[in-house]
């Protein structure tokens, strides 16, 4: 896998972050910098080891999924980007987080935030020898994502949760489809 493919996937997977925060920033109108870095770093953690830990069980069963792993990546980051689009569309009202700064509830945000990275890195175990380059680089993608949603939430407001949700998972189904077809008519 490209890395210019990691770093599409990391942006796409760093959309749910990304509207989280902007809600955040919502919530916590006079946020500090230190205290957004807070939840950007809590976020960014979570987002990049669930990779890791469905790249490490992807990797424990990798010869019984090889034969229809390019189907496997597809499905999973379509299932995925499909699911955002939808959850995107049919919400009407903005997200509200209590208290965001609070240790268990940006523990629950990250985890539920992530969860979709934990897919992402099954799929990682057919693609990608090395993890420790990606992970690094969704950490990365994910941090700014976040401390950017955070500032948009506290000038902007919550339009933008939507058609962040929407590229994001875009995003995630155009590069299942890249897997796909690279595997299908280029190998």
């Amino acid at each position: 896998m490209e890395i210019y493919t990691v770093f599409l996937l990391a942006i796409g997977l760093s959309f749910d972050s990304f509207a989280v925060s902007v809600c955040s920033g919502l919530n916590l109108p006079h946020i500090r910098f230190f205290q957004a870095a807070k939840i950007a770093v809590f976020l960014a953690l979570f987002q990049a080891f669930m990779p890791l830990v469905g790249w490490l069980v992807g990797n424990s069963i990798k010869s019984l999924i090889e034969p229809v792993d390019h189907w496997i990546a597809f499905g999973l980051l379509s299932l995925i980007g499909g699911k955002m689009i939808i959850e995107s569309l049919i919400r009407s009202e903005t997200r509200e987080i209590k208290n965001p700064l609070h240790i268990r509830v940006i523990l629950m945000l990250s985890l539920a935030t992530s969860i979709d990275a934990l897919a992402v890195g099954f799929s990682f175990a057919t693609l990608l020898d090395k993890i420790l380059i990606a992970v690094l680089i969704i950490g990365i993608v994910t941090f700014v994502a976040s401390m950017l949603g955070i500032l948009l939430g506290k000038k902007t407001g919550p339009k933008i949760n939507r058609y962040a949700e929407i590229i994001g998972g875009l995003i995630l189904i155009l590069i299942g489809t890249k897997i796909l077809i690279e595997h299908l008519f280029l190998n």
